[in-house]
């Protein structure tokens, strides 16, 4: 050991250099590099965001979806039924301030199917009966629940909103029923998320521009949430309300089945995640598809599951790029909306005024 001691004294050992200087082999012609935004160019917010491609991590998963989503636009605009966009996303994103970029999308019909969770229906709606206030992750439940205030996140929302959901949906219900029995009536959950954004009348809703623009909102869990606590105590006050989700699975599967293409954007995991890719599989797969959540793969998860195991079950087409970017929605949706939808407003305008 000395001996070999004093032989380092006197050089570099070979095989450490050998090692640390390894010789690589060249990259592929054309491999982008990496390079980000050079602020000494001033402040440039689009050229700062198609820098994003370049600058590794989920920045460029980002750029990945914006590229992604182009793609789904350019079909779909291409010809009429080019393309077919499904939307999903989870209740939280509604009762955040996501909502307004959602509802955008539903107001210049740029989307053609929406599934959501029923907390993603009802939040649309109280919103435009009473606010949702900013709040803080810190505060304690047990401070907040005496005071009649409900926290989502760092959001508060007052439970006099859902005390006035209930006043405002209840007579809707009541007549809802009497058309049922009166005039036969088959009522879905998507049939009454149509009537309740017809009811509500209001251009801040997405469910209202969805009505308008005859897009289809789809949710097969209607029940779980405040929606589903004020059909629980209409059942007693007027029983007899039936909601048929099979005719709803058969329109949304024939919607996807019968598509030139599909796109999917869903935003969060669980329940829209999987009722949508599940759509897909009808067709032998997506033909594009980003996600955008926080959800890790390692538990087994849908929520977590990366695209490409959604290739192996036929949800997304084996020829497929498809992205998903780890991040929250909060911070990357409006960013992906203004890089693409919404830069591409005219377009769509033109094709709506060409189909009429």
């Amino acid at each position: 050991m000395e001996d070999q001691i004093n032989n380092m004294a006197e050089g570099l050992p070979k095989d450490a250099k050998e090692a640390v200087l390894m010789a690589s082999d060249s990259l592929p012609e054309g491999t982008p590099q990496i390079r980000g935004y050079d602020f000494n160019c001033g402040v440039n917010y689009e050229a700062l965001l198609q820098t994003y491609l370049t600058t590794g991590f989920q920045a460029t998963s980002y750029g990945q979806a914006v590229r992604e989503v182009n793609n789904m636009i350019d079909t779909k605009l291409s010809s009429p039924g080019g393309c077919t966009l499904l939307l999903g996303y989870t209740s939280n994103l509604i009762s955040s301030g996501v909502r307004e970029t959602i509802r955008y999308l539903a107001e210049h019909k740029m989307v053609d199917i929406i599934v959501t969770t029923a907390g993603g229906i009802e939040e649309d709606l109280i919103k435009c009966l009473a606010p949702t206030y900013i709040g803080d992750f810190s505060l304690r439940g047990a401070d907040l629940r005496p005071r009649g205030i409900n926290r989502i996140g760092n959001l508060l929302v007052p439970n006099n909103n859902y005390c006035l959901f209930e006043d405002w949906i209840t007579p809707i219900l009541d007549q809802m029923v009497l058309e049922q029995d009166t005039e036969g009536t088959k009522w879905t959950p998507s049939k009454m998320i149509a009537r309740l954004g017809k009811e509500i009348n209001h251009p801040d809703s997405v469910y209202y521009w969805a009505q308008k623009n005859n897009i289809p909102v789809y949710s097969p869990a209607l029940t779980d949430g405040s929606i589903g606590d004020m059909l629980y105590f209409h059942s007693y006050k007027n029983p007899g309300l039936r909601l048929d989700i099979v005719e709803d699975i058969r329109r949304l599967n024939s919607s996807v089945v019968f598509a030139k293409k599909t796109g999917m954007i869903i935003l969060g995991g669980g329940l829209v995640k999987h009722h949508i890719c599940n759509a897909n599989l009808m067709r032998n797969g997506a033909d594009y598809a980003v996600y955008v959540n926080t959800a890790q793969e390692f538990d087994g998860s849908d929520a977590g599951a990366r695209p490409d195991e959604a290739v192996s079950w036929g949800k997304i087409r084996m020829d497929a790029n498809p992205v998903k970017v780890y991040a929250d929605a909060s911070l990357v949706f409006p960013l992906l909306v203004a890089q693409t939808f919404a830069q591409r407003k005219a377009e769509f305008s033109s094709r709506e005024k060409g189909q009429d």
